[in-house]
C-alpha cells in the first residue's frame, strides 16, 4: 500500500485531501502541531504532532522514510503571535527538500492562485518563494494553485463570507467590484489524488478554479441565497477607510494570537481579486472544476450552517463585551475604595477580609478581562470568569444576602455574565 504524509492534515484543505487519499487506498499519516485539532478532525489516519517549522533535516528524513508522496497543505495567512510565514512557507520546505532530495517520493505542494515574488502581500510572496524552493530542490513535484476554496467546513475568509451573508436585514458591500473565482474542495482533493497517483506529470504547475468569475458582492449574495437568509432591506457599501480601520484592528489582534480574516493580507488578496487559469488543468485530462453554483448545490446548507454563520459574528462581540465589562468592573472600585469596602464592613464583615476581597477581586477582574483578549488564554479566562463569578455569588449569599433582593441589583446581573462567559468557552476552538 502506498504511503502518504499530509502536512497540515487537520486544516480545511488538508483534512479533505487526507480523507480522499485514504479513500483512494493510501496509508496516510497526518502531520500538525495541535494534538487537540488532530483529535477533533476524526480522520482515519496516524498522527505525528510536530511543528514543521522546527523540524531538522534528520527529523524530516525519519518522517519521510517509506513515504511515496508528501502533500503540503500547511500554511498561514499573515505573521502573528502563532505564525511566521517565512518559517512555514519557506524554511520548512528547505529542510523538507534537503531531506527528500535523494528519496524516491513525490511532493504535492498546495500553493495559491496568484502567487508571485513581487505580489502585493507577503502571503503570496512567501508562497512563491516556497514553490521556488521545491522546484529547485526536487525533480518529482506537482504544484497546485487553487482559488477561493469552498467546502462544507469553513475557516477564515470563507467563514467570514458566510457570516457576512447571514447578517439579518442588512447586506454590507465590501470591495463590491473585486472579482473572485472559486473552487470546490472536492476538485482540490481529486487533483491531489491524481497527483499522488502520478497521473499528472512531474514538474507541473496547475491552477485549480472554476471557469466563471463573479464580483465579491455577487458571491456574497449567492452565499446568502444558499444559507436561506431573507433578502436584505439595506445594502450599504462599506467605506474604504472603515475597512482599513478594521484591518488595522485585526492586525493588532493578530499579535494576540487571533487569526482574523479581516487582517490586511486577506483584505489585500480580495482587493487584488482571486483568479486563476483553468485551461492547464483541463489540458492534463482533469474534468473542469465545478462552478460556484455546482459547488453549492453539492453541499446544501443546513440549519447548522445558518447557526454557525450567526455565531461566527456573535463570538467576537461576546469576547469584547466580556473584556470591557470585567476590566471596567475591576477599575471602578478603585475610584471609591473606602466606599466599596464599606459595603461589606457595614454587614459585619471584618475590615481586613473586606479590603482583601474588594482589592483582590478587582485585580482579578481586570486580569481576566485582559486575558480573554489573548487567544491562547481566552477559553481559560472565560472559565476563570465563571469560577470567580460563582465565588462572588457564594460570598454574597453568606455576607450580603440582601443584595439579591433587588432584581436589577449587582448580584442578579452576575448570572447572565456567567452564561455569556460559558458561551465563549464552549464555542472557542483552535485549529
Amino acid at each position: 500500500m502506498a504511503r502518504a504524509l499530509v502536512l497540515g492534515a487537520y486544516g480545511l484543505i488538508g483534512s479533505a485531501c487526507a480523507r480522499a487519499l485514504v479513500d483512494a487506498g493510501f496509508d496516510v499519516t497526518g502531520l500538525g502541531r495541535s494534538s487537540q485539532a488532530a483529535q477533533r478532525s476524526s480522520l482515519p489516519v496516524d498522527w505525528v504532532i510536530r511543528d514543521i517549522a522546527q523540524l531538522t533535516i534528520v527529523e524530516w528524513q525519519d518522517l519521510l522514510e517509506g513515504c511515496d508522496v508528501v502533500v503540503n497543505a500547511a500554511g498561514a495567512l499573515q505573521d502573528g503571535a502563532r505564525d511566521r510565514l517565512e518559517a512555514i512557507h519557506v524554511t520548512a520546505l528547505k529542510a523538507l527538500t534537503r531531506a527528500a532530495e535523494t528519496m524516491p517520493l513525490r511532493v504535492v505542494q498546495i500553493s495559491a492562485a496568484g502567487v508571485a515574488e513581487d505580489a502585493s502581500t507577503e502571503f503570496f510572496r512567501s508562497k512563491a518563494r516556497g514553490d521556488a524552493v521545491i522546484k529547485r530542490g526536487l525533480s518529482d513535484w506537482v504544484i497546485l494553485r487553487p482559488t477561493l476554496v469552498l467546502a462544507p467546513e469553513a475557516y477564515g475568509g470563507t467563514a467570514l463570507l458566510r457570516a457576512a451573508a447571514a447578517i439579518p436585514l442588512v447586506q454590507p458591500k465590501v470591495l463590491p467590484d473585486a472579482m473572485i473565482q472559486t473552487v470546490s474542495i472536492e476538485d482540490v482533493a481529486s487533483a491531489v489524488v491524481r497527483a499522488a497517483r502520478k497521473e499528472i506529470a512531474a514538474a507541473t504547475i496547475l491552477d485549480l478554479t472554476e471557469e466563471g468569475t463573479q464580483s465579491l458582492a455577487t458571491l456574497t449574495e449567492t452565499m446568502r441565497d444558499w444559507l436561506g437568509v431573507s433578502p436584505p432591506i439595506f445594502s450599504p457599501t462599506l467605506p474604504d477607510w472603515a475597512l482599513r480601520a478594521m484591518s488595522s484592528l485585526a492586525d493588532l489582534l493578530g499579535q494576540l494570537g487571533w487569526r482574523s480574516p479581516l487582517r490586511r493580507s486577506a483584505v489585500q488578496v480580495l482587493r487584488d481579486g482571486v483568479r486563476g487559469d483553468p485551461s492547464n488543468w483541463v489540458a492534463t485530462g482533469g474534468s473542469p472544476c465545478m462552478s460556484l453554483h455546482e459547488t453549492l448545490s453539492r453541499m446544501p446548507a443546513t440549519r447548522q450552517d445558518h447557526v454557525f454563520a450567526r455565531v461566527y459574528l456573535a463570538l467576537p462581540l461576546a469576547i469584547a463585551t466580556l473584556s470591557f465589562f470585567w476590566v471596567i468592573s475591576g477599575l471602578i472600585p478603585f475610584f471609591d475604595l473606602p466606599g466599596t469596602i464599606s459595603i461589606l464592613t457595614d454587614r459585619s464583615a471584618p475590615s481586613w477580609l473586606s479590603a482583601l476581597a474588594v482589592i483582590g477581586g478587582a485585580v482579578l477582574d481586570v486580569a481576566l478581562g485582559m486575558a480573554i483578549l489573548w487567544r491562547r488564554w481566552a477559553a481559560r479566562a472565560a472559565m476563570g470568569m465563571i469560577a470567580l463569578s460563582a465565588a462572588y455569588v457564594l460570598g454574597s449569599l453568606i455576607t450580603a444576602p440582601d443584595l439579591w433582593l433587588d432584581p436589577l441589583g449587582p448580584m442578579v446581573k452576575v448570572l447572565p455574565g456567567m452564561m455569556l462567559a460559558g458561551f465563549v468557552a464552549l464555542v472557542l476552538e483552535d485549529r
